[in-house]
């Protein structure tokens, strides 16, 4: 990937983070209670899921594993050093953050057990992989 699309995901990253961000507020998601949360983390699950199956399906079947591994890397880190800021120190939970935003935490392991494996049986269903020619003899 060029410096540029790297940007660009950084960039999606940092909105998408927003965007859940504002749609949490006033108490980021903590005024919901624990059933709606866990029913709302699901449906996130598997729409992440079938985006992953989409996203990973386009392009060449040569650089799914590479973009799976990079789309983990924008939608989980920032993620994770966002909410770490926001929660741990602006909200002054500290590392307990991650056990009482539970249904934060959880979403920066998923894409990795999602788009990883996506790409891997994507690669083991494409029917016309890239071989190399057999050497002359």
């Amino acid at each position: 990937m060029n410096p540029r699309k790297h940007f660009s995901l950084f960039a999606q990253g940092i909105c998408a983070w927003a965007v859940f961000w504002l749609a949490g507020l006033p108490s980021y998601y903590q005024q919901y209670s624990l059933v709606a949360v866990a029913i709302a983390s699901i449906f996130l699950s598997v729409a992440i899921s079938l985006a992953a199956i989409v996203v990973l399906r386009r392009g060449r079947a040569e650089t799914r594993l590479a973009r799976a591994f990079w789309l983990c890397v924008y939608y989980t880190i920032p993620f994770a050093a966002l909410d770490a800021w926001y929660c741990g120190v602006y909200l002054g939970h500290g590392p307990s953050f991650l056990y009482k935003y539970w249904y934060l935490s959880v979403f920066y392991v998923t894409p990795w057990l999602t788009f990883i494996p996506t790409a891997l049986l994507l690669r083991e269903e494409d029917p016309h992989p890239k071989t190399r020619p057999s050497p002359a003899i």
